[in-house]
């Protein structure tokens, strides 16, 4: 059996456990255990404890037992309630009131009735009928009971507020909820805003409150909203019992916004959850919104994919959908048996069947993305179906010959679709031109991917052209062969000699043949890019190059034919002269001379746009803005990068597109006033490089750029989101960039006030850089985890990382600024948990070792720009030293008030120890004053930058000197320094007057 005392200690406990199932056991063990010992005191407080545990978890429903009996004690003697107790007593009852209504066991007269005693207990202890008129709202919306239920809104409204009432935000969220229901999204959010804008806030406002607010936003087109509260209001929800309806809406949102893999993650991170729960309303909730997931996926072809377990048994999505619908219907349907009403089950299926707000609104949040659905037997094209509309079919194929010729980026896609017709049909009625271009497209796409049978396949098309007299298109074909050859590493001398081949076929063309020339310039082209290739693989591997063929690093050789090339076609071909003019670009990026390369970049954009081919310039102006960008251009920069995004709007290639948002975000971010827009274009790179695979790539440095563009905006919690999520790929992309990736997210989670978690970032960063040459980075981070491991109360762990921190600083032997900063963090360090005299000569010892590091510098630089700097600091010292001196004399005072000695120990003191603290603390005052004067002169010499900090000198030393008994000389001399600043002919900073004259007047009351 429990003492009382334990059971006491068991209650402080309980009060600041995890909420959860644990707490709720640990809660009614001790109620029964308080009952035991007919305490009836100790026994009421069990009771609120059990209550507050149920309250904040997945059984809240279970409150009423123990409320009505707290309340039978109340009736019993109320006298035994001090004001306090009362007063917590009649807050539970808007608690129980709520869960009488979101229980279905409960009969409905039965709630009914409890509203009415709840009115009349109200009425009698003289409290506003508002927050009965709130809970009639919902009981009587539950039921069907509209006219009812505006009535008791428009009551609710009415009544007065008073210390029953809700807190603003959860009133708040009730009034927009309604808003809702009526299917006014608008109303809700501007009802929303203050809690939302954080104005108002409670324990779980605006957690909730941001789920509320998603499908409305999706519905209104607010969708960076939208984004950012998912990414705010799930962080705030993650793993909370009593959030769990908040984490359904999480998911439900992501299954309506095409961010169905993301759902699965959430649900996956809650899987412990998805199953029966004791609060059976909160169930529905959760799993309304895991349905909408669920039947998405099924959509989508991901049936037979696996799910979570459901009480121990794995499950597909589909076999996960079927038993949540039925348990979530069969708890509508006793919703319904008791209120009389289908409108708890009607609205419970109109949720699951909602259909997609948005085709995909990109989080910037990392998601695994999920695997290609199988296609239904029933959706794949038999092989006897019949053949498209002949006309149908013959416009697609002269569409698709029109791109290909144009060299437009749809023609890939137009082919493609061609070849899934041909394949339909029976071999005979396939035309031979029609089968011979899809086999061409078909190599093509083999031979960019680099397949071993690619050289084969453009064989096979070249001899399909010639036998069907198609010359130009052969030779084309023969051209590709050679690029081929040298894109899979033949020797050279075939290379060469498939070149030759393909400049007679398109010498052998026919003078009238349109293309002719265009096949003899394309074959000199190929010529001098694979040339300059060859040279360098037989200038051997010390001969550097480019990243592609023809791209030779340190010749001049290829710059003389490509600008014989730029010259003799620029009139006639001005395609082929952009793609020679980018070529040219590069040469000159990789001779080192930006300035000769940004004109031919610009001039290949324009060449290509003039000749109607826009996507052709999309690579020269992102280039471009590279280079300019490394100049410290940026406003030509941006101009080039919006450019590429102007005429990337044909292109299909997923990669592309992500390399111009990115590039463009990257240079908006540099711009103050762009991060709202740097954080679109990066979200859609994002989305872009996610579609080509590119996730781990190109994905993870889109979404730090989103990151840091969310950062940049103060919005830390989006920012951190989206940072944590792609923290892994980034920490594989090099030392440098796992450090600087996880020294932000420690800022970020910093500025969240989660310092755990933020020292924990940059000890990992600091691990990272722990071989470098270089130790102050790793010094600098290793301060940054003390000052967050103190911040955290983890004083020992503090003192370790401070300790390697001052090691590390002092190995460069040029960083007294970081020494001292450390040296003073320790100092205050030193009596944190132990308060014995040692402690507190090791903190004055330690104040005393900064300001002689301090010194030493000045003694060693001199008058250098960094003396004031350095004088700034040693007069902080001063002052901080000051200040460890005036919390030891508190820690004396308290001593001599408790009546007990130093260090702990017990007992009555004699009269000459009692002397001798009094002595001290005289003595520490005295000492006290006489560091602020000296730092208050060293910020007087310091100029008018540092009034500020003379202000607070001064301040300190008149408050001291007061409390010394020596009022009239604190009030001289802050009066003396408030008619030095009021004479300044110059002024002072806004505010410091009447700091000072505020300070003077407190003084002199």
């Amino acid at each position: 059996m429990l003492t009382h005392e334990e059971i006491e200690r068991g209650l402080a406990e309980n009060s600041d456990a995890p909420n959860g199932a644990a707490r709720n056991a640990h809660a009614e063990v001790l109620v029964g255990a308080a009952e035991a010992t007919g305490d009836g005191a100790l026994f009421r407080k069990a009771l609120d404890n059990l209550i507050n545990a149920y309250l904040w978890s997945a059984e809240s429903s279970k409150m009423l037992v123990p409320f009505a009996r707290l309340l039978q004690e109340y009736d019993k003697d109320p006298g035994s309630f001090d004001r306090w107790a009362a007063h917590s007593l009649f807050w539970q009852f808007k608690w129980v009131a709520t869960a009488l209504s979101d229980s279905p066991e409960i009969p409905l007269e039965s709630a009914t009735g409890w509203l009415d005693e709840m009115e009349r207990r109200y009425r009698i202890a003289g409290y506003s009928e508002r927050p009965v008129r709130e809970a009639e709202l919902w009981l009587a919306d539950a039921i069907g009971e509209d006219d009812r239920a505006e009535r008791a809104y428009r009551a609710w409204l009415a009544a007065d507020r008073d210390s029953m009432s809700d807190c603003h935000a959860c009133e708040l969220n009730g009034q927009g909820a309604y808003a809702v229901l009526r299917g006014d999204d608008a109303q809700a959010l501007e009802v929303w805003q203050p809690v939302l804008a954080g104005e108002r806030t409670c324990a779980e406002e605006p957690h909730r409150l941001l789920a509320h607010s998603l499908l409305p936003l999706l519905r209104l087109g607010r969708f960076d909203d939208a984004r950012s509260h998912h990414l705010r209001g799930y962080r705030m929800a993650r793993g909370s019992e009593s959030l769990l309806p908040s984490v359904g809406k999480h998911i439900e949102f992501c299954a309506l916004s095409g961010n169905e893999s993301r759902g699965l993650e959430i649900l996956a991170e809650h899987a412990a959850h998805v199953g029966p729960l004791v609060n059976v309303d909160d169930q529905m909730a959760f799993h309304g919104g895991i349905l909408v997931l669920l039947r998405r996926l099924t959509e989508l072809g991901h049936g037979q994919s696996p799910a979570v377990p459901y009480e121990g048994v794995p499950r597909t999505v589909s076999e996960l959908y079927e038993v949540l619908r039925a348990s979530s219907l069969e708890i509508a349907r006793r919703f319904d048996a008791r209120n009389g009403t289908t409108r708890v089950s009607d609205r419970f299926l109109a949720r699951i069947g909602r259909e997609p707000l948005v085709d995909v609104l990109p989080l910037g949040v990392r998601s695994t993305a999920l695997p290609k659905a199988p296609v239904p037997a029933a959706a794949a094209a038999p092989a006897a179906a019949p053949a498209p509309p002949a006309a149908g079919f013959d416009e697609l194929v002269e569409r698709a010959r029109q791109a290909r010729d144009q060299g437009h980026p749809a023609a890939d896609g137009l082919w493609a679709e061609i070849g899934i017709r041909v394949d339909a049909r029976p071999e005979g009625e396939v035309d031979a031109l029609v089968a011979a271009d899809v086999a061409d497209h078909r190599a093509l796409t083999a031979a960019r991917g680099g397949a071993a049978n690619a050289a084969e396949l453009l064989e096979a098309v070249r001899d399909a052209y010639r036998a069907l007299g198609q010359a130009q298109r052969a030779a084309l074909a023969q051209l590709r062969l050679a690029s081929e050859a040298a894109q899979s590493g033949a020797e050279p001398e075939r290379i060469r000699k498939l070149l030759e081949v393909a400049a007679r076929a398109a010498e052998a063309l026919d003078a009238d043949e349109p293309l002719r020339g265009r096949r003899i310039a394309l074959a000199e082209l190929a010529s001098i890019r694979v040339e300059s290739y060859l040279r360098s693989l037989e200038a051997g591997p010390e001969h550097d190059h480019l990243h592609g063929p023809g791209q030779d690093h340190g010749h001049g050789e290829l710059a003389a034919e490509l600008g014989a090339f730029v010259a003799a076609r620029a009139e006639d071909l001005p395609d082929l002269v952009a793609e020679a003019e980018e070529m040219l670009g590069r040469v000159a990026l990789s001779q080192g001379d930006p300035e000769r390369a940004l004109p031919l970049l610009a001039s290949s954009a324009a060449r290509a746009v003039s000749a109607q081919r826009p996507w052709q310039a999309v690579d020269p102006l992102v280039l471009r803005a590279g280079v300019l960008m490394s100049l410290d251009r940026p406003e030509a920069a941006e101009e080039a990068a919006r450019a590429a995004l102007e005429h990337s709007v044909e292109v299909t290639e997923a990669e592309t597109h992500g390399v111009v948002r990115l590039t463009l975000a990257d240079i908006l971010l540099r711009r103050a006033d762009a991060a709202a827009e740097a954080a679109e274009h990066a979200l859609t790179a994002a989305h872009w490089f996610d579609q080509a695979g590119l996730t781990a790539d190109g994905g993870a440095q889109a979404r730090l750029v989103v990151a840091r563009a969310h950062a940049r905006e103060g919005r830390n919690a989006d920012a951190a989101e989206v940072l944590q999520s792609t923290l892994p790929d980034l920490l594989e992309h090099g030392e440098g960039q796992a450090v600087s990736a996880r020294e932000f997210l420690g800022d970020l989670l910093r500025q969240l006030n989660d310092s755990r978690a933020a020292a924990e970032q940059y000890l990992l960063a600091a691990e990272v850089a722990k071989g470098w040459e270089d130790t102050r980075p790793q010094a600098a981070l290793a301060q940054a985890a003390a000052e967050q491991l103190s911040a955290a109360s983890l004083h020992q762990e503090a003192v370790a990382a401070y300790e390697r921190s001052l090691e590390l600083y002092r190995v460069t032997g040029d960083a007294p600024i970081a020494e001292v900063r450390i040296l003073r963090s320790l100092a205050w360090l030193a009596p944190r948990e132990n308060v014995t005299a040692a402690a507190w000569a090791q903190a004055r010892d330690l104040m005393h070792q900064a300001a002689g590091v301090v010194e030493t510098a000045l003694a060693e630089h001199g008058e250098t720009p960094a003396a004031p700097q350095l004088r700034a600091e040693l007069a902080q010292t001063w002052l901080q030293l000051a200040q460890v001196l005036d919390w030891r004399v508190n820690s004396l005072e308290g001593a001599d008030e408790e009546g007990g000695g130093e260090d702990g120990e017990d007992g009555e003191e004699s009269p000459g120890a009692v002397v001798g603290r009094e002595a001290e603390v005289e003595a520490l005052r005295l000492e006290e004053i006489g560091l602020s004067e000296r730092a208050a002169a060293l910020y007087a010499e310091l100029g008018p930058d540092h009034l500020g900090d003379r202000l607070q000198c001064v301040q300190y030393a008149a408050w001291t000197e007061q409390e010394t008994g020596r009022e009239e000389a604190g009030v001289a001399r802050l009066s003396a320094l408030i008619d030095e600043l009021r004479a300044r002919p110059e002024g002072v900073p806004e505010g410091l007057l009447e700091r000072a004259q505020s300070s003077l007047d407190s003084l002199r009351s």
